[in-house]
């Protein structure tokens, strides 16, 4: 069944025949929407093609498709079972590798989506403080419910009205914010760094990452951490363990699994009463196989370095693609973790220019994204991103003879 095919019998199904993040209506034409499958970091679409895929399936696959140690611990547990009457053991060994991993856990709550830690753990804060206001960055992505989803579609405007914006990387903005709402608020939610699509990423300035921690302190919210989309690919600790800034709350998801659904909110001795109080759950929410397989997967990225390996084959890709870039006369940003990469082109408001681009990466067999961060995997080698490279290379000749 060609991709086609199965397009047009979507639908008649599925409204839109595909809809969500995953649509590849949003994307250049060239762009299949159906999948046949991955192995390590390649995948293969409806149509038999193969790709070098830097979007690891949107950022959930870390170590490879099909890795084996992951597939051994999730089959040994599907074994036992799966959705059972209640936990397995695997739920207390999980949260004990979080908290042994994770300095700023000392428990932990699972749930399936990143939506569902970003909600859940916006639930603890309220809890514990009994205040209503949250401060979140402007144009932040933190989920896709009526809170914080980026279409106003089937929401009321009373389902954001306890949001207020700020300028991410401006501690002025952040101070003012809280101002506004002074002695109302529950939670500052940010991300790690600043990774809106559309937009060049910004890396997080230090200052404001500590100023964050200590308004947070002074005005007796929660510091909440979005590490949904850069969790486990920048530091296994969290992604502000570096700068030496720890959260009350973090919301985990994507890499945690290495494919299999799963998310976590993980956070401080002080709000275990307030996670206590809470009613949130859902039949599939303790499901054993995916934390068997996020359990494997935490302790293989540990035990061989992972995030190290995604490090050299982002900075790899990183300066093979500015060298192209320059050669073909184009002059390129670069911005984000070099494991969480995005390249944009100067002056290309409309994305023309990175649509034909990364259309024309596809022909070559490299599957890269025109206005979405991109993801690097433990799986790529140094001959992965050399055979990669190949393929962008001709995509810039072909991108500069297009638009001259």
């Amino acid at each position: 069944m060609t991709d086609a095919e199965l397009r047009q019998r979507a639908l008649k199904v599925v409204p839109g025949g595909m809809y969500g993040h995953l649509n590849a209506a949003l994307f250049a034409p060239g762009f299949p929407q159906f999948f046949e499958r991955g192995r390590g970091c390649r995948q293969w679409d409806a149509n038999g093609r193969e790709y070098i895929d830097f979007m690891c399936s949107w950022g959930p696959v870390v170590l490879g498709h099909h890795h084996p140690r992951v597939e051994e611990a999730a089959a040994r547990q599907a074994a036992l079972g799966d959705c059972l009457n209640g936990p397995g053991a695997i739920m207390v060994e999980l949260a004990e590798l979080l908290v042994d991993t994770i300095p700023s856990a000392d428990w932990a709550m699972f749930s399936k989506n990143g939506t569902d830690a970003t909600t859940q753990a916006l639930m603890v804060a309220r809890a514990a403080t009994g205040r209503t206001k949250v401060l979140m960055a402007h144009g932040a992505y933190h989920g896709a419910d009526p809170w914080c989803t980026p279409s106003p579609a089937g929401t009321t405007p009373n389902e954001r009205a306890d949001l207020v914006e700020f300028a991410y990387n401006s501690l002025e903005s952040l101070e003012a914010a809280a101002a506004t709402v002074e002695g109302d608020v529950a939670a500052i939610i940010v991300t790690p760094f600043k990774h809106d699509s559309f937009e060049d990423q910004e890396l997080v300035e230090p200052a404001f990452a500590r100023g964050a921690r200590a308004l947070a302190d002074r005005i007796g919210a929660a510091l909440v951490i979005d590490d949904v989309r850069a969790g486990f690919r920048i530091d296994l600790r969290g992604s502000w363990e570096p700068y030496g800034v720890r959260p009350d709350l973090t919301a985990w998801s994507k890499a945690m699994a290495n494919g299999y659904p799963i998310a976590a909110v993980t956070g401080t001795d002080a709000l275990r009463g307030a996670a206590q109080q809470l009613y949130s759950t859902g039949s599939f929410w303790f499901s054993a196989v995916a934390m068997a397989a996020a359990k494997a997967t935490i302790e293989t990225l540990r035990d061989t370095d992972g995030i190290a390996a995604m490090e050299r084959a982002g900075t790899q890709l990183r300066e093979g693609l500015y060298a192209q870039a320059k050669s073909h006369g184009f002059t390129i940003n670069q911005t984000g973790p070099v494991t969480i990469p995005w390249l944009s082109f100067d002056g290309d408001a409309d994305l023309s220019v990175a649509m034909h681009w990364t259309d024309a990466c596809l022909r070559h067999g490299v599957y890269l994204h025109p206005w979405h961060n991109w993801f690097l995997s433990a799986a790529h080698t140094e001959e992965d991103v050399a055979a990669a490279l190949e393929g962008t290379d001709q995509a810039f000749a072909e991108t500069r003879a297009h638009f001259g």
